[in-house]
């Protein structure tokens, strides 16, 4: 917008028009708690799955959502919202109207007052969940007690030890895979899948804890450590960019209590 526009002068930023939709608004607001395959959805929102497949077609024509197959039924896919992009267009249309309404993203460092505890869990326990509990932890500063397990427990990838040692500075070379019966009967307040094959398998736990999913692929696939690190390194990034959002959820969880 140059000097000489006013708003007013300007059409609506598309974002806004695209997730302005009533039905595609509650979509997002859907994704934004957990990863979801369509008939999931279509019981969250009570509309038809043709409607909400219509919908869902335009956001991720948009790029605000994703969608991957399921590692356990390869018949169904599970859709992810991208809130890093969204945060950016949200602030940009806001920018649009005044600078002063652009939105600070959060903070990665920014975590909850604690303590909270976090299950972690993928089918191997080798890779996605000690990566992603060994990041709460460090970046929470002791705020988060986060602990992994996996259905079926392998021991730990030498390219998880090598992305969280070179990116991050930790050291995963002395975990020991758990198996998810170990946690069987213990209170956490947020259980959080990482798999799509143990979201299946995951039993219930006391204490109603927040449950979610992050539909996150399996960086171990294809042949020789060197063939997979760049699977790794993308893992651990969107391990990062999730993680400082829960964060963020946490936070202000802990400031409304």
């Amino acid at each position: 917008m140059t000097a000489s526009q006013r708003p007013a002068d300007v059409p609506p930023p598309a974002f806004l028009q695209l997730a302005g939709h009533p039905l595609r608004w509650r979509l997002l607001g859907e994704l934004a708690r957990s990863d979801r395959m369509v008939h999931e959805l279509t019981g969250l929102v009570g509309e038809p799955q043709n409607l909400v497949s219509y919908h869902l077609g335009k956001l991720r024509d948009g790029r605000l959502v994703s969608s991957r197959r399921s590692a356990a039924d390869r018949r169904d896919a599970y859709y992810a919202l991208d809130l890093a992009r969204v945060g950016e267009l949200l602030s940009a249309a806001g920018g649009a109207l005044h600078p002063g309404l652009r939105l600070a993203p959060p903070r990665r460092e920014e975590a909850p007052g604690g303590p909270v505890r976090v299950l972690f869990l993928c089918t191997g326990n080798s890779a996605r969940s000690p990566m992603a509990a060994a990041l709460a932890r460090a970046r929470s500063g002791g705020a988060v007690e986060a602990v992994s397990a996996g259905s079926h427990p392998r021991p730990v990838h030498p390219n998880a030890v090598r992305v969280m040692r070179e990116t991050f500075g930790l050291d995963l070379a002395a975990h020991t895979p758990q198996r998810l019966d170990a946690f069987a009967g213990q209170r956490f307040d947020w259980v959080i899948s990482l798999c799509d094959r143990v979201r299946e398998a995951c039993p219930p736990f006391p204490g109603d804890p927040q449950t979610i999913h992050w539909s996150i692929a399996n960086p171990a696939t294809g042949n020789g450590d060197d063939v997979t690190y760049p699977l790794f390194q993308e893992t651990a990034a969107e391990l990062a960019t999730r993680i400082a959002f829960l964060f963020a959820v946490l936070a202000d969880r802990t400031a409304a209590d």
